[in-house]
Formats: C-alpha cells, structure tokens, sequence
C-alpha cells in the first residue's frame, strides 16, 4: 500500500509540474482567461462542490478578476431542462468572485433538484475588463470518482 502510495505522489507531483510549465513555462502558449479544469464532487443528498481552475497567462502579471456563475443542462420527467445560477444556489445569489494573476481555484456548492439528472455544465466567467468566457464539462468527465477504501 506504500508503494502505491508512492507512486500516485509521483504521478500527481509530475501532472503539476506539467501543469505549471504549461502555464508559465519559457514554451508555454499564450492563452487569456480560461478554465482549465472542473471537478464536481457529491455532497450530502443533492448538494455537489465544484472545484474549477481558472488560468491566464496572456496578460502576464496582470490580475484576472470577475465573477463566475454556472447553468447545468440536462432532463428531468424526460424533457430536456437548463438550470441557472439561482436554481443551482439561491436566489439572487451572487457568482463566485476570482481574482489572480495566473490561476486560481474557486470552489462552491450546487444544489440539484430531485429528478434532475444533469448531462453537461457550463461554466460562465464575467471578467472586469473583456469579454464573457463560457465552457463547457460533460458532466460525467467532471464527477469525482468516490474515495477507494480499504486495508
């Protein structure tokens, strides 16, 4: 079990470093605000946190700052329905403030409906300065698989 253990520190040690070359690196691509990952994880019934990775490395030491909101498309009763911002939090909810220079996570929780089953997400950001960036997650990419367990 130590080996193993060993070995996801060194897989997840060699992602970062990938990551922060991409990012940073003297070869990496210039890129403006966007998310680079969404991660959902269930929560106690309905509820789910959402972990997102928003990065920008166009405007090099300057401050990405906005807010981001999220809609979730999917069926319900077998029609299709796209649940916004305030159906997934409460209403009149602010988005989430971001602000930072390279990247940034910005976490929250959502709240699905009963018989809501959700296919894809998007996640909208309203910077300050510039134009609106939306993405799209499938929502399945985006679920954490549950924590192995075990001896």
């Amino acid at each position: 079990a130590q080996a193993l253990g060993a070995h996801v520190a060194r897989r997840d040690l060699r992602a970062d470093v990938a990551f922060y070359e991409r990012l940073v690196g003297a070869t990496a691509q210039r890129r403006g605000l966007s998310v680079h990952a969404l991660r959902l994880q269930p929560q106690n019934g309905p509820a789910w946190h959402f972990t997102t990775t928003l990065t920008q490395n166009l405007n090099r030491g300057g401050v990405s700052d906005g807010t981001l909101t999220m809609a979730i498309e999917g069926t319900r009763d077998g029609k299709l329905q796209k649940l916004g911002w305030d159906d997934l939090r409460q209403a009149n909810a602010p988005g989430v403030p971001y602000s930072f220079k390279y990247f940034q996570q910005v976490e929250g929780d959502l709240v699905l409906p009963p018989g809501f089953k959700p296919a894809r997400v998007i996640v909208r950001l309203v910077p300050q300065r510039g134009p609106v960036v939306e993405q799209s997650f499938a929502w399945n990419d985006a679920v954490l698989a549950p924590a192995a367990g075990g001896a």
